[in-house]
């Protein structure tokens, strides 16, 4: 890379973090460039020497985004005490990757990893809409007053917030299909509790267009191609820098 790119991008590029983050650590002035501290709008090359907390950055990555299979147990965080099991540290891939969209601990399924901080920025804005489809068994039978009180929308009194409209097909006595789109914390045990139901397992099987499809807890794949393009195109992302 010859052409100067600014440096919230170049540490996005190189995996080291989303743009928006990036900018907070230029902030804190943790990130130097040939030496000196970097300032927000800094540009740099590839022939720069930058660093990171004194940690050489490497130059750009190629972009790697693999669909993984969570087991329940498993914390989506980088770093915290109290976590037994840590999502970066439980899946073994020669290049670093982390979460783009949580999933929590007592939940399992379909997870994608990145070291596309542009990517992982996209999919965590939950302003964005991105559909995610999930199946659902609760402790007792449905009934379709409950089920019609979710699709609309129910008001969570924990987040002081409204659920958007979503859909939802019964697959069985106590088995949902849900579609959200968006990313509340412990939504769906949050949206049956309100109707008196508690969640016995939830699993994720879609995120955008890529599919749990036939993983096992614990096994990942990268992407297809095809995948790739589609979700970086739903994303609003040029596949290129992907």
């Amino acid at each position: 890379m010859m052409e100067k790119m600014r440096l919230n991008r170049y540490l996005a590029s190189c995996g080291v973090c989303s743009r928006r983050d990036a900018d907070r650590l230029i902030e804190q002035g943790v990130v130097t460039v040939n030496g000196s501290l970097a300032v927000p709008g800094t540009k740099v090359t590839d022939h720069d020497q930058i660093a990171v907390r004194g940690k050489a950055v490497s130059g750009p990555v190629k972009k790697v985004v693999l669909a993984y299979y969570k087991p329940v147990g498993i914390t989506c965080t980088e770093r915290d005490a109290h976590a037994k099991k840590i999502v970066t540290r439980e899946l073994d891939y020669p290049v670093r990757v982390t979460y783009a969209g949580r999933l929590d601990r007592d939940s399992e399924g379909l997870l994608l990893m990145t070291n596309d901080g542009d990517l992982i920025e996209a999919m965590m804005r939950g302003s964005n809409g991105h559909e995610k489809e999930y199946v659902v068994k609760s402790d007792r039978p449905w009934s379709e007053a409950a089920l019609e009180h979710m699709r609309q929308g129910v008001y969570l009194e924990e987040l002081k917030v409204t659920t958007r409209p979503c859909r939802i097909e019964q697959i069985g006595p106590r088995t949902l299909r849900m579609v959200l789109t968006e990313g509340l914390n412990r939504q769906i045990r949050r949206m049956c509790q309100t109707q008196g139901y508690k969640v016995i397992s939830l699993k994720r099987i879609r995120v955008v267009n890529v599919e749990l499809g036939r993983l096992q807890p614990g096994e990942y794949r990268e992407i297809t191609e095809a995948e790739k393009t589609a979700l970086y195109g739903k994303c609003g992302l040029c596949i290129e820098r992907g």
